[in-house]
């Protein structure tokens, strides 16, 4: 339980939480990103046959 208030009340805590919290965002904008690139791709590699 410490540690949850530790997380949540120090500059530490809450520096870790934002590391992580944007580390999963860059994830998911890197995921969404390079599967729209791929698909924009496949539609331009089609084009062209």
């Amino acid at each position: 339980m410490k540690a949850i208030v530790d997380l949540f009340s120090t500059d530490y805590g809450l520096a870790s939480i934002s590391g992580i919290l944007f580390m999963i965002g860059m994830a998911i904008w890197f995921f969404r990103f390079f599967t729209r690139k791929m698909n924009e791709s496949e539609r331009a590699q089609g084009v062209k046959r």
